[in-house]
C-alpha cells in the first residue's frame, strides 16, 4: 500500500501526474539513465507514472562507477540521449561546471509545494553555486556493520577486557575499531578482522573520515591543503597498518563483491551503505539478523567525541542539459521523489535506493527491507552527516587522492610523500579551476558541516 502525503493535502504524486497530462505529455517517451542496481527501484515508479500520464519511461542502466562519465560524455557530444539521469551526488558539481545538467529553480518555483523538501534529511548535494540542480533520492550515509555474535560473545568479551583493560563494546573511535579488528583477526581459525574497501576508487572515503577524526579541516579557509601534515600522515599510516588484518580478498573487491564476501559470516566488521544492508538482510545472506550497526568512527578531542558520520555517495535525479523535453523530465523527477513514490522505490528489496525522507522510516515495507535497528542508526547518521567535497573539480581532487593513497598502500612511496604530492596536485587543481571562487565554495561547504564538527575541527597552525 502506498503512503499518502498528508502535509500537502491532495497527494502530490496525483497532482504532478495531472500536471503532466495538462502539459500534453501523453504519447511521449522519457529516457532515464540510471545506475546498475536501481532498476528495481524505478520500474514500479515508472509503471505508475505511465499508467497515470500515458508517458512511457525508457530505463537505461550503466555500471555504478560509470554513470557520471556517461552523462558527461553525452553532454560533450551534444546528444539528447537522456532526459533524466541519476548520477552519484558527489559528481553533481562537476556536471554543473561542464554544463551537462539543467538548473531546476524555475521549475521548482512553479511546481514544488512549499515545504516539499523539508522532510528530506540530506539536501547538501542538491545545490551548487546558489542554484538547485538535483533531487536527492538515495540516503547514502557511510555506516559500519559489526558481527553481533563476535561482539557480544561473553568469552570474547572477557578475553578482550583481560588483554586490553577495556570492555568489548561497539567502537566509537578509529583507534578502538582498529584494536578490535586486530583482536578478532585469526586466519588460522577461519576468522577475519574486517572487510574495509582497499580499491583505489573507494579508498579515499575511509581515509577522509579517519583524517577528519583527527580533528582537522582538510583545507584551510584559503584552500591550502592540510592533508600532508602530521594528522593526515598518521591517518594514512593507520589505514595501511590495519590492512594486514582484513580478509585477503579485500584488495580486489568492488561494491557487490564486498557484499557477497561479508555475507559469508566469517568477518568481524564491514563498511558500507543502506544498499549493503539490503543485501545482508536478504535470505541469501548468512549475516541476516546477526549484525550491530553504527556510524563511521570518530575521534577524541579532549573529553569530547568528534563524531564523523559521512554522506559520500547517493544518487540524485538531474535533468540533462541536452534534453528537448526538460519540463516533462523535471515533472517525472518530482513525481519520483514524492512521499508515496519514493517510499515505493525505497522499499524494493532488490533495489539499492535508501531512505532519505522522514516518511520512509515509518513504512512497514521499508522496515522489512532494512530492519528497525538499522533504520535507527541510518536516520541519525543521515541527519548528522558531514557533506562530501562538493566543489568544482571534485572528481579530480578525489581521484588524485585515491591514486596517492593507493601508491602508499602498495609501498611505492611513503605516506608522507604520497600526501605531499597529492597536496601539490590539489594546489594546481585549485589554481586551474579558479582559486577565489573555490575559496567561496569551500567557505559555504564548511558552513554545512554539523555544528559540533564545526566547533571541534581546527586549522593547523
Amino acid at each position: 500500500m502506498l503512503i499518502a502525503a498528508p502535509a500537502f493535502g491532495e497527494a502530490i504524486d496525483i497532482k504532478v501526474a495531472a500536471q503532466v497530462r495538462d502539459l500534453g505529455g501523453s504519447a511521449k517517451t522519457l529516457s532515464v539513465l540510471l545506475p546498475e542496481g536501481s532498476r528495481a527501484n524505478l520500474e514500479p515508479v515508472a509503471k505508475v507514472f505511465t499508467e497515470r500520464t500515458g508517458v512511457e519511461v525508457d530505463l537505461q542502466e550503466v555500471h555504478v562507477d560509470q554513470i557520471n562519465a556517461e552523462l558527461m560524455l553525452n553532454s560533450v557530444l551534444g546528444e539528447a540521449r537522456y532526459d533524466v539521469a541519476l548520477p552519484a551526488t558527489f559528481g553533481v558539481a562537476d556536471l554543473v561546471a561542464a554544463g551537462a545538467v539543467h538548473a531546476l529553480d524555475g521549475f521548482a518555483a512553479r511546481y514544488e509545494p512549499p515545504g516539499f523538501r523539508d522532510p528530506m534529511l540530506y539536501q547538501e548535494g542538491d545545490r551548487f553555486d546558489g542554484k538547485t540542480y538535483g533531487f536527492q533520492t538515495d540516503g547514502d550515509a557511510y555506516l559500519m556493520f559489526y558481527h553481533r555474535d563476535m561482539l557480544r560473545d561473553p568469552e570474547e568479551q572477557a578475553r578482550y577486557a583481560d588483554r586490553f583493560g577495556y570492555p568489548l563494546v561497539q567502537p566509537e573511535t578509529w583507534e578502538e575499531l582498529d584494536r578490535q579488528i586486530r583482536f578478532f583477526h585469526a586466519p588460522e581459525a577461519g576468522r577475519y578482522g574486517g572487510l574495509l574497501f582497499r580499491t583505489p576508487g573507494y579508498l579515499a572515503w575511509e581515509w577522509w573520515v579517519r583524517f577528519h577524526a583527527k580533528g582537522y579541516w582538510p583545507l584551510t579557509p584559503d584552500m591550502t591543503p592540510q592533508i600532508a601534515d602530521d594528522p593526515g600522515v598518521a591517518a594514512l599510516e593507520e589505514l595501511i597498518a590495519i590492512t594486514d588484518c582484513l580478509a585477503p580478498e579485500t584488495s580486489s573487491l568492488g561494491l557487490f563483491g564486498n557484499w557477497a564476501r561479508y555475507a559469508k559470516g566469517d568477518v568481524y566488521c564491514n563498511i558500507g551503505w543502506g544498499g549493503t544492508q539490503k543485501y545482508l538482510n536478504s535470505p541469501r545472506s548468512l549475516m541476516r539478523g546477526r549484525m550491530v550497526y553504527g556510524p563511521t568512527p570518530g575521534g577524541r578531542m579532549g573529553e569530547e567525541l568528534l563524531e564523523i558520520p559521512y554522506f559520500n555517495w547517493g544518487w540524485s535525479f538531474v535533468i540533462s542539459a541536452a534534453s528537448t523535453q526538460k519540463e516533462l523530465a523535471y515533472l517525472f523527477a518530482l513525481f519520483a521523489v514524492t512521499p508515496a513514490m519514493s517510499t515505493l522505490a525505497v522499499r524494493q528489496p532488490d533495489g539499492f535506493f535508501d531512505p532519505f525522507r522522514n516518511e520512509h522510516y515509518s513504512d512497514p515495507g521499508v522496515e522489512a527491507a532494512y530492519s528497525k535497528p538499522f533504520l535507527e542508526v541510518h536516520r541519525a547518521a543521515l541527519k548528522g552527516a558531514i557533506p562530501d567535497f562538493y566543489l568544482k573539480g571534485q572528481s579530480e581532487y578525489f581521484q588524485t587522492l585515491g591514486r596517492g593513497l593507493d601508491k602508499a598502500l602498495q609501498g611505492e612511496v611513503s605516506p608522507k610523500m604520497a600526501l605531499t604530492r597529492v597536496a601539490q596536485q590539489w594546489q594546481l587543481i585549485t589554481s586551474r579551476v579558479g582559486r577565489e571562487r573555490q575559496i567561496q565554495r569551500w567557505a559555504r561547504l564548511r558552513a554545512k558541516y554539523p555544528p559540533k564538527a564545526r566547533r571541534l575541527l581546527r586549522d593547523i597552525a
